[in-house]
This record gives structure tokens, sequence and C-alpha cells, in this order.
């Protein structure tokens, strides 16, 4: 009780000492700094409020670009300092948060789950965690508190468990306060400013809003929701204030990068993983203490060396609900003894174990779901060197080229040695293993293997029984009636995908000459493909995992029941996944805005393999895309209201579990048909007598600039499109400008799906041809959409003469146009190449 009574009787110069002493303005060692790694990482994940720094807060704010805090009356707790810094506060009161999304993107994503384009909130609690100068910034807004033992105690069983959340990300900083192998360091390094703030909003519940500079967007919000028994975050905004001038990322491709894999691995069915990994690692800017590594949680990091010395390591858990725990990755974090230099170079060893495969019966094994197998800094090229022990009997096959193993000591007759070696930087390497059987169908210079088991996983549906009629017999079978009775039922025996492994290779084999004609020669030696488990498939440089249902034969199919437009699309998973062996494998994507690209561009090159052998079954896929994208979902939302193709990954929401899928891949495949389309079409309008193949219109010949300047880089949607308008014809030339400005904003960075229609069509005679006049309607579309519309002539013979292109704007567009003299009527997209809301 006296403790209490002396800390009411504190005046505000007492509280204005303490705050002063206390680490407010500066970052700086201090005496109750953790000496080592894992005690520095315990201390920031565990720290909590300190009894002796509660103070009343009245009208105090904290400012960030396009972001404000009021603190308008209530109870602020600082927390405990660490290497004299106070990282943390705890506030109840009454409180407001501001935050303007910078575009109508981020508007529109922000009012879908808050139902405000401009978010203001009344919050009654927050807990912050940053690493600047946050609590010396509220310093003139503080007076004594009553009772802080009694709220201290309350709020930290409030917080328990927040403070987890950023260690990682303070550790980056902090990690320089360490004691350093060649003494102290006294130059005050340069921290990218953090800020976290929980809330308890009065509306929308609890919720997230992150500000760092270390990010290419640093501004973000979002809150963790349900949806059946499935947990999401949805992000509600991200971007990057345009007045914010951000200092490169803490760890980015730019800034750290590996050079060169070598992998040691042993594999042992049906689990066990026992690898070694020497990286060689490129320090561009420097000034980094701490590098973090991305690998599987179900894998245990034993020791890391750099440059033949121990290096001191901390492996946390990915956070629950988290991208990285779906995908099942921890963070590995390697704290160097000095701040690395620009320039540096660094040989990295990792010896790791754990049970990172999964087995799905029938000698069928996969590595994948279980997250990263090898330590990897992100998505940047390397080079790998893949050596594999593992048990006879088995096959196993990798991304690269196979290769002679390294010389070593005799090896038993129980196991057997591989080495695959890639030919070029690679992004991500994988490897399978099963009791596989092989077919092939070389394609050129390109070697086609596909790998498949003789059975499905335990967890393959079977097919229904189906009733058969029984045999009739003619003459007497002893014990046994000559014909008629009841109708057998039949179970079909369960699939062989081995049995159907050519076929599948054949398939393979004409994707890749097809993809070599219009975009190129195949990027590698050669192309494997591997049976999964599941429905879901996935590529590598030279080597897919494909689902064993593309393994499936038409008779399998149907015995299956399953939906014809889905057999069609599930023929065509292989042809989409050797599609990404050009695009998402040899060019890549600069940043999740950018994903879309990647999937709506193998989507869509699978389909013009399907257009070749089948134009109505092509055209009945993009008609089911076109449904699928006006439909609702669950809880009743338009489909189409996920968003637009460039959020990426945050499509995915509680609001829209498959938003991803549906837009990146079915939205996305639509935009390059439109892209496709129209170019063709106004070029043709352009230069009539010209006859090209389909290889030669302007949409391949872009696609094959793309793939020269970009090979072995990453490519945003802008430099993308600025290919594109190298190829654009006049008639596409939006208010005479030679760009595609007008079809990214409304149409890549939208979401419409607009109904067209026309309306005062007149048709004026000529001496040698007809004029005709009216207008094109947008209807269900944005005031500023704009929209190539192709326009028909029918004639009296009753077929269809293109006559132009018209850039619908808005919702009425007049147009005039010269059309064939005995002209009955205008259509307009009769060939549906564009995605309306009209069948």
């Amino acid at each position: 009780m006296t403790k209490v009574l002396v800390r009411l009787q504190l005046t505000w110069l007492t509280a204005a000492c303490l705050l002063a002493g206390s680490g407010f303005a500066q970052i700086g060692a201090s005496s109750n700094c953790p000496r080592t790694a894992a005690a520095l990482y315990d201390r920031l994940g565990s720290v909590a409020l300190d009894e002796h720094r509660v103070f009343h807060i009245r009208n105090a704010f904290i400012d960030r670009p396009n972001l404000h805090f009021d603190f308008e009356d209530g109870t602020l707790a600082f927390t405990e300092d660490i290497c004299g810094h106070i990282t943390g506060a705890y506030f109840e009161g009454e409180g407001e948060i501001i935050l303007r999304p910078l575009n109508r993107v981020e508007r529109e994503s922000l009012a879908l789950f808050t139902g405000m384009a401009i978010l203001e909130e009344q919050f009654t609690s927050a807990y912050l965690r940053f690493n600047d100068d946050t609590a010396a910034r509220l310093q003139a807004y503080l007076s004594p508190a009553e009772e802080p033992g009694d709220f201290v105690k309350q709020a930290n069983d409030s917080i328990r468990g927040l403070a987890s959340l950023d260690t990682l990300r303070l550790l980056l900083d902090f990690s320089h306060f360490l004691p350093a192998a060649s003494g102290n360091d006294d130059t005050q390094p340069e921290f990218a400013k953090l800020l976290h703030v929980h809330l308890i909003g009065r509306q929308l519940g609890a919720f997230e809003v992150y500000w760092d500079t270390a990010l290419q967007e640093p501004l973000w919000a979002g809150q963790v929701r349900r949806n059946g028994d499935h947990l999401f975050f949805d992000v509600w905004t991200s971007f990057a204030p345009g007045a914010v001038s951000t200092p490169p990322p803490v760890v980015s491709a730019s800034d750290v990068s590996v050079l060169n894999f070598r992998i040691r691995a042993a594999v042992k069915p049906p689990q066990r993983l026992q690898a070694s990994a020497d990286l060689d690692v490129q320090i561009r800017l420097g000034g980094q203490r701490t590098l973090v590594f991305e690998l599987s949680r179900y894998l245990k990091v034993d020791r890391v060396e750099c440059d033949g010395r121990p290096v001191d390591f901390i492996q946390n858990q990915a956070l629950e609900g988290s991208q990285l725990s779906r995908k099942g990755n921890d963070m590995v974090a390697l704290v160097f003894p000095a701040r690395l230099a620009k320039g540096q170079q660094l040989k990295l060893h990792f010896e790791y174990a754990g049970d990172v495969l999964s087995e799905a019966g029938n000698g069928l094994l996969y590595v994948g779901e279980r997250g990263t197998w090898y330590p990897n800094l992100g998505l940047s090229s390397a080079r790998f060197d893949l050596e594999f022990r593992y048990p006879a009997g088995w096959t196993l096959v990798a991304t690269g080229r196979q290769v002679e193993p390294e010389q070593a000591a005799a090896q038993p007759q129980s196991e057997k040695v591989s080495r695959w070696v890639t030919e070029r930087p690679i992004p991500v390497a994988g490897f399978n293993l099963g009791r596989y059987i092989e077919a092939r169908a070389d394609t050129g210079p390109v070697a086609v293997r596909v790998y498949a088991t003789k059975g499905v996983e335990r967890s393959f549906p079977r097919a229904a029984p189906e009733l058969v009629e029984p045999p009739v017999f003619h003459g007497v079978v002893p014990g046994r009636p000559t014909g008629g009775g009841v109708p057998l039922a039949v179970t079909p025996p369960p699939p062989s995908p081995a049995r159907n492994a050519q076929a599948v290779a054949d398939d393979a084999a004409l994707a890749v000459r097809s993809f070599a004609e219009w975009f190129g020669p195949y990027p590698y030696h050669s192309l494997a493909l591997t049976q999964m488990p599941g429905e879901l498939s996935q590529g590598w440089p030279s080597l897919v995992f494909l689902s064993s249902f593309a393994f499936l034969s038409p008779q399998e199919q149907a015995q299956m029941k399953l939906d014809p437009v889905d057999r069609v699309l599930g023929s065509q998973v292989l042809v989409h996944e050797t599609a990404h062996q050009w695009w998402g494998d040899l060019v890549l994507w600069k940043s999740y805005r950018d994903q879309w690209l990647m999937e709506g561009l193998a989507n869509y090159a699978s389909l013009l393999v399907l257009e070749q052998k089948n134009p109505a079954q092509f055209r009945e896929v993009l008609d089911k895309y076109r449904a699928d994208l006006l439909s609702k979902s669950a809880i009743g939302d338009s489909v189409r209201d996920a968003g637009p193709v460039t959020l990426g990954a945050r499509l995915t929401s509680s609001h829209f579990p498959d938003g991803y899928e549906t837009i990146s891949y079915q939205r996305g495949t639509w935009l390059f048909h439109m892209l496709r389309c129209m170019l063709r079409d106004s070029e043709a309008a352009t230069n009539p007598r010209a006859r090209r193949t389909s290889s030669e219109e302007p949409f391949f010949r872009s696609l094959r600039k793309v793939r020269e300047r970009f090979a072995d880089k990453s490519v945003s949607t802008r430099d993308f499109i600025k290919v594109f308008e190298e190829e654009l014809p006049r008639p596409l030339w939006y208010e005479k400008r030679h760009s595609l400005d007008w079809f990214v904003d409304g149409w890549i960075n939208g979401k419409a799906i607009p109904a067209l229609e026309t309306r005062d069509v007149k048709i004026a005679a000529k001496e040698q041809n007809a004029l005709v006049s009216g207008l094109i309607l947008q209807k269900d579309a944005p005031d500023d959409l704009v929209t190539a519309v192709p326009v028909y002539a029918q004639t009296s013979a009753k077929s269809l003469v293109y006559i132009g292109e018209v850039l619908a704007d808005g919702a009425e567009t007049s147009f005039r146009l010269s059309t064939p003299r005995d002209t009955r009527k205008i259509v307009i997209d009769p060939n549906r190449t564009i995605l309306t809301s009209l069948k």
C-alpha cells in the first residue's frame, strides 16, 4: 500500500525524469541488454508491462503517412525496457484510428471488409510494439496514474502472447546490440521504422494495423476471421503511401541473395529427410547482423556455420493463422558476430533433419505440403547441385539434369545415389520419390518423362458402383441360372496411373512443342512429371508434381461422375503446369500483385492448346469461368467483388475462401483472352491483307519479347504491359495515346463485368459502302471503364464482317463506322471475346 501511495504523489516533473532515464529518446546499449541471441529473442518475446511506467494519457496522437491514432483519454502502461529502449505500450480508454487508403482499389478492398472506404473506428484498447521514438513523443501528454499495479496486472493478462508476434522483426534491429566478436560497434544503425498496433474497436472488434518501412508496402491493416472450421487473415488494405521514402527492405532478393546451393540429403521413406546444405551468399547492400531463412517446421536445424565457424541461430515456429503457418514453414534467424558488409560473400553450412515427407500409400511419397525442404531466402534464382541417398527399389526425380554422383565411399546394395545439377539459375528446387513406372515421349531435344505408380493414394475417391445386367447363359450350367435375374452392383476397379502414363507423356510433349512455337524454346534439358496425391499439382523448373486425377483416362473420369467441363479442366492440368516452365519458373513475378500474370498466363496457355484440339470445349471453359465470376459466395457476396487480380493472395479471405484461385486463374485467363483478341482484331483491321499464323499474332510476338527480356528475372504487371504496348495497333490508342493504361486501370486493376448493348443504330447507304452510327452502352460498370468492343456487320448473306473496334468509354459511347453496303444489322462482340455479364 505504501508504494501505491508514493506513486500517487508523483509530480509530472518526476514522471518526465523517469521517462527520460528509460531510453525513450534513442536506442542504446545498456546493462539490461541480453548477451546472447537466444536470450535476446526470449526477452523480446516475453516482455511485460512495467508497473513503474503507468500514466494517465489525454489528447495524445501518433501520426504516420495516411494513418492517425488519437488517444483521447485513458490509461497507458509502457513495457519494460530492453537494451535501453522501451518497445511497447498498452492503452485502455477512448481512442480513434483514421486510415486513408491511397487509391480506389485499396478503398474498395477496405470497404469490402469494414463497410468504410476510409477507416474511422473508435477503439477501447490498443497494444503497441515499436522500435523508434514513439514513447518519447507521447511524453508531453502523460501524467501520473492511479492504481498502476492493478492496471498492469490486469493488462498483462489481457495482452499475454502478443509480445511474441513481433519478436523476430525486432530481433533484426536489436541484434545490433549483442556483443560483437571484434568489440563494440559504437555507430548507431538506422532502423526501418516499425509500429504494430493491436486494437479492440467498438464496431469491428479485434484488428491490427502495421507500419513498417522495411516493407515495400509499409502500411497494412487486417483481421483474423473464421469461416466455418477455417481461420483466415483478412488483409483489409496494404499500400505504400506516396510521400514515404522507404529504405531498402531488411532482407530481400535485391539486398541478400543466394548464388549457389549444394545440398546432400538422405531420404528414408516414408517420412525422414536428413540433409546438409552449403550456400554461397552475396551481401549487396550490407548493414545487417541477422539474416532470416525459411525452412519447414518439420525440419530441425542442428548446426549452422559461416566460413567454417559456428553461427548463432534461432529457429522459431511460424505464427498460427499466418500464410507461413499454412505453408508449414518456420523462420530460421542467423545472428552473425558483426554487421555484414556491402559486397561480402558468405559460405553458409546448414545441418538439419526431420519428418518432412508425406506418405500417401501405394509407394507414393511427396514433399511440398510440409514446406520448404532446404533453407531459402525467398524467390530469387540460384544454381543447385543436389545429391540424394535413398533405398533401392525407389525412384527419385529432382529438378535439373541428372549427372554422375560425386566420388564417395561405396554404398551398400540397399542404397541408391543420384545427383542433379541445374543448367541455369532457377528460383526453387524440388524432388519426388516413389515406386514409379516410367513412360517417355521426347520432343526434339527435350526429354519428356512421366513417373507414375500402379495405384492411387489411399484417400483417392472410388467410383460409384454401377448396376450391370447379369449375363445370359446359353445351355445348362450346373448350379447357375440360365439368364435374367436382379441387376448386379459392380464397383469399377481403382484407376492405375501407370496404365495411363504414356498418354500423359504424349500430351506433355505436345504442349512443349506448342509452347516452344509460341513462347520460344523450352528453357531446360528435360521435363519430368511425377504423380502427386490429392487434387492440386505443383510445378518446379523441369519438374512437375502432377495430381493423381490428371492420370485418369476418359473412361475413369466418366465412372467418377465428374462434370463434363471439370473433366476438360482436369485434363488440362498437366498442360497448365507445363506452361509454368516458361511463366513462373523461367520468368518470375516481382511481387504478390504480379503473381496473377504467371497463373493467368499458364492457364490461358493450356486453353490455347485445348482450342487447337476442340474449339467448342475451349469456349465451354471460358463460359464456365464467366459463370463462376458472376456467382455468389456462400454468404451471398458476388465473387467478382473479391477484388482485382492485382490483390494476389489477399483475394483469399473469410468472405471468399477460393478468391485467389477464382480471380487469378479465371479472371486472369479472361484478361489474356481479351488482350489477345483485341490486338489481333485491331491489327487485322489496319492491315487486312496480311495473313498470319497464330504464332505471328501480336499477342505471341509480345510474349516472346517478354521471355527474351525477363528470362531468369522478375517482371511486374507494368513491365509486362509496356512490352505489349510496343505492338499496340492504332485503333487501341485511347485518346490518341500509345498506351494500355486504360486496360490496366479498368480491367487489370478493376473487377467490372459489364453488360454491353447498342442503341439508336442507323445505317446510311452510300455509293460504295454504308455508314453505321449509334451508341454502345456499358451497364453495371464504373463510369470510367474503357472497353475495346469489336463491331461486326451482318450482311444480306447472313455473314459477319468485322468493321472496327470501338473504345467504349463509360455508360454511353457514340460510334460511326464504314460498313458493307448490304449491311442488315450491327452485332457487337459476336465471338464473345469480352468478359461481359451477358451470355
